[in-house]
């Protein structure tokens, strides 16, 4: 009687699962699974640094980027040759018809303001030269062509009327002999001294202040040394007129940058 109860309990007892099943329901081991392929980064280029020679174009005159200094430069080049290689009373006849002193200016002013700028007094060893093409070139290039003719031609005009009308002054006033009347006057100085103070208005302070500083000092010390005291007075005068200038040119070249950025 007790196996047959035994029996029945061995009979009525559930089957043991499958082990299979068991397995099923551990929780997964974590396979080495193979990370997704990454692709490498591909390396930028760096931009290319501009060429030195296209600084340099930057910094002297180009026949496309500033045509008004380029041309100029030829055209005070080829009178500079002339004057170099001219026989020295040409030479004197040249600059004597092209002068802008008292008695030209009274008797034809448009014609000797418009020669007297086409020479360079010292010829290419002139340290304006080199002011010139930088100063000017600068300057085009951030205002343009047509106004930076302005601007030298106002401080050339202006320098040199205030220089000869107070010479022409004085002889009235017997300071000066009447020869002073027919005194050499000629070269593109005042226009470019103007356009060094009208240019300064238009770069930083740490560049402005110490172009000035330096430009002026040159100044003081040419009209220190008395060899030619009005036309120092001059450069003087003709930097201090680019000054005045300062809130016109802010505003050319403010025009001037909104005409070239892309609409």
């Amino acid at each position: 009687m007790e196996h047959t109860r035994a029996a029945g309990a061995t009979s009525s007892a559930a089957p043991l699962p499958e082990v299979s099943d068991l397995l099923d329901g551990l929780p997964r081991q974590r396979c080495a699974a193979t990370a997704p392929a990454v692709p490498a980064p591909v390396p930028v280029p760096a931009p290319p640094s501009r060429p030195r020679t296209l600084r340099v174009r930057r910094v002297l005159p180009t026949p496309t980027g500033t045509p008004f200094t380029f041309g100029y430069a030829v055209l005070l080049a080829v009178t500079s040759t002339i004057a170099t290689c001219a026989s020295p009373s040409l030479r004197h006849a040249l600059y004597q018809a092209s002068s802008t002193d008292v008695a030209h200016l009274l008797r034809t002013p448009v014609q000797v303001l418009i020669a007297s700028a086409l020479w360079v007094a010292g010829g290419f060893t002139s340290p304006y030269v080199i002011c010139f093409l930088l100063v000017l070139t600068a300057l085009e290039r951030r205002l343009g062509g047509a106004r930076t003719a302005v601007v030298f031609l106002l401080g050339h005009i202006l320098a040199t009327l205030a220089t000869e009308g107070t010479v022409g002054v004085a002889v009235l006033a017997g300071h000066l002999p009447d020869s002073s009347l027919h005194r050499l006057d000629y070269g593109i100085s005042f226009g470019v001294a103007t356009s060094v103070g009208a240019l300064a208005g238009l770069l930083p302070p740490w560049v402005r202040w110490p172009m000035l500083t330096v430009f002026a000092g040159m100044l003081l010390e040419d009209l220190s040394a008395f060899t030619d005291p009005m036309t120092d007075w001059g450069h003087l005068i003709s930097l201090t007129i680019g000054i005045t200038t300062w809130s016109l040119i802010r505003r050319w070249h403010r025009e001037r940058s909104g005409q070239l950025q892309p609409a």
